[in-house]
């Protein structure tokens, strides 16, 4: 038996105009009961559903004559019809279901005000028994391997296969879900030209067909952009990266208002392809609204690595005469504060910028202080997942003692260096800034030669990853780093280009920069070669039977730094955490054991870096 795609339920407002009249003319007054004799909450009679859960539930929820129970003075004529039409809205309410074969019984049970009892037997499920998906428009004959893929990934995809019971929601969301597919690339114009449930009731068995028109396959055009005002106009489309003759892709789409909002340069940005524009130039219409042109922001913070901290920033989004970006910071702690300053040009055509920056800091490693100078020059180019940087970089360390202590340069990574560095990092995940599942990799490659005392080449090389793996409950995430400075024993390395590792995002257990080579004395100074590793348990925390926000954690981390191979001896903290996933990134309270050390240590940290 066909079926329109859309049950059709009673209207309310009908039965209602259709009770008025008769309540107002059903009711003489010598007939009227004693006003006494009226039940408390006003209701004419009671229902009672006795249902299955499933259809129990749909029935209390929107079942018409539960509807009018408030009703006053409902005679007996009304009641019955309020009966009668309640049994075909309980069948037309099953059948959204899925069950179109029914018995249901609705009977009156005796008490100080009628009770109507509404009892249903379901029946058997309509089972779907074959699924017809067919195509029209551009998507329909046509042989691109790209096409094709999409088309089958819509049919291979389809929401509501052979073998799975039928319910009105599953057909819809089914049906939106395969245009959705349809529109996200290419066919922006993409709509449904026909579609059936055909629902076989004493069998049980639904056939269902579904046509969909893809229209023409639409390709973007030139951009038109509004509300530029204070900044340079190649900046949206460069920023934005859609270029003309490009293929429609929503996905891109989305992606290129985030780029826009994330840039600093606007504090919104709303894109539109218009689906009745030409498809073979589609214009890409963009609204954006300018950010200010300077920012000043002050913070307070605490860590476990460097105690209390205080920071300044300050953006001016374009330097007169050269139209530059200029990210000024300063950073107050006990252990690294640091004052930085980077300048950064607008976009190239490929999306490559120029990048000028200038750093001085002072890094406390129990009785080291070093003090660090860079300048560096290059450019860089920040995709969706994958991040490039090439550059070349000047370091300059001076290393003293608190104690007094004499030291070689070699040993306390006194002097400096020039170097040509090339960096990148790609991330894998499904969702920033707190992800679940995936992973991230980052590479530095660099050479260079010492400029302090005798001049020596050098190499240096970093690798990072970090995966995570959803398990039956919870997740773990792995982590990796290892580093190696390759140079003669008596070259000169300033320690800014040297490893320590130890704290609150590398080895928990141990204080910040802890760890590295033995020194004198009990001195630990910087090492030529890095070892990193991490495995942590995310175990989600339930309240009420659902995944709350907040995590318990359960890790082990160990580090190693030295200055030969050979000469790497792990060591390892264990500890247990409390981790929210905040909108901010995750927000992580642990303690950690040193087993070195012997001791326990309160770890916080703030957000997901990689």
């Amino acid at each position: 038996m066909p079926v329109p795609n859309r049950f059709r339920l009673l209207p309310a407002l009908a039965v209602f105009a259709l009770l008025l009249p008769a309540a107002a003319s059903a009711q003489p007054a010598s007939a009227a009961p004693p006003a006494a004799a009226a039940p408390d909450n006003g209701a004419s009679f009671d229902v009672e559903i006795r249902a299955p859960a499933a259809a129990k539930d749909l029935l209390e929820r929107h079942l018409d004559l539960r509807r009018y129970r408030e009703v006053p003075d409902l005679d007996e004529a009304e009641l019955a019809r309020l009966v009668t039409l309640a049994e075909r809205n309980v069948r037309e309410l099953l059948g959204t279901l899925g069950y179109f074969s029914p018995i249901v019984r609705i009977t009156r049970e005796a008490g100080t005000r009628p009770q109507l009892v509404v009892t249903v037997e379901t029946g058997e499920r309509t089972v779907v028994r074959e699924v017809d998906i067919a195509f029209e428009g551009a998507i329909a004959d046509a042989t691109d391997p790209a096409i094709v893929s999409q088309r089958e990934a819509i049919r291979s995809g389809w929401g509501l296969p052979s073998g799975q019971g039928f319910s009105q929601t599953a057909w819809d969301d089914a049906k939106s879900q395969a245009l959705r597919r349809l529109g996200a690339r290419r066919f922006l114009a993409g709509r449904i030209s026909d579609s059936l449930a055909d629902i076989d009731a004493p069998a049980n068995r639904a056939s269902l067909g579904l046509k969909l028109n893809s229209g023409p396959v639409y390709r973007l055009g030139e951009m038109q952009v509004q509300g530029i005002d204070r900044y340079d106009a190649r900046l949206v489309s460069r920023l934005a990266r859609l270029p003309a003759g490009s293929e429609y892709d929503r996905d891109q789409v989305v992606q290129a208002q985030l780029r826009l909002t994330g840039s600093g340069y606007y504090d919104s940005a709303f894109i539109l392809v218009d689906p009745d524009s030409d498809p073979a130039a589609a214009p890409v219409q963009v609204t954006v609204r300018e950010a200010k042109l300077q920012k000043l922001v002050l913070g307070v913070g605490l860590t476990t690595d460097s105690g209390a901290r205080l920071s300044v920033e300050h953006t001016h989004n374009r330097l007169p005469a050269i139209g530059w970006r200029a990210h000024t910071s300063l950073q107050l702690d006990r252990k690294a504060p640091f004052a930085q300053s980077e300048l950064t040009g607008i976009p190239d055509q490929d999306g490559w910028r120029w990048s000028v920056l200038g750093r001085a800091e002072r890094l406390e490693d129990g009785d080291l202080v070093t003090q660090g100078r860079r300048l560096r020059v290059g450019r860089f180019r920040s995709e969706d997942r994958i991040d490039r940087n090439v550059y070349v970089q000047y370091d300059g360390a001076s290393v003293r003692s608190s104690s007094g202590l004499p030291l070689s340069a070699a040993e306390s990574g006194a002097g400096s260096a020039l170097s040509v560095n090339y960096v990148w990092t790609g991330r894998y995940f499904d969702t920033l800034p707190t992800p679940s599942s995936g992973y991230g990799l980052g590479i530095e490659l660099g050479t260079g030669v010492t400029l302090g005392g005798e001049r020596s080449p050098f190499q240096r090389a970093v690798v990072r990853w970090l995966g995570l793996r959803p398990l039956s409950r919870g997740r773990l995430q792995l982590r990796a780093e290892a580093g190696a400075v390759l140079a003669r024993a008596s070259t000169q390395l300033p320690a800014t280009q040297l490893f320590r590792t130890g704290g609150d995002t590398t080895v928990r257990g141990y204080g910040f920069r802890e760890i590295g080579v033995a020194l004198p004395d009990g001195e630990v100074g910087p090492g030529r070669y890095l070892a990193v590793g991490s495995v942590e348990w995310q175990l989600p925390i339930r309240r009420g039977g659902v995944d709350s926000d907040f995590d318990s954690l359960l890790f082990m981390d160990s580090g190693a730094v030295a200055n030969k191979v050979s000469e790497l001896r792990a060591v390892v903290g264990i500890g247990t955490g409390v981790r929210w996933r905040s909108p901010i990134g995750p927000v992580v309270a642990a303690v950690a054991y040193g087993v070195k050390p012997r001791k326990f240590r309160l770890h916080f940290s703030v957000g997901f870096q990689f």
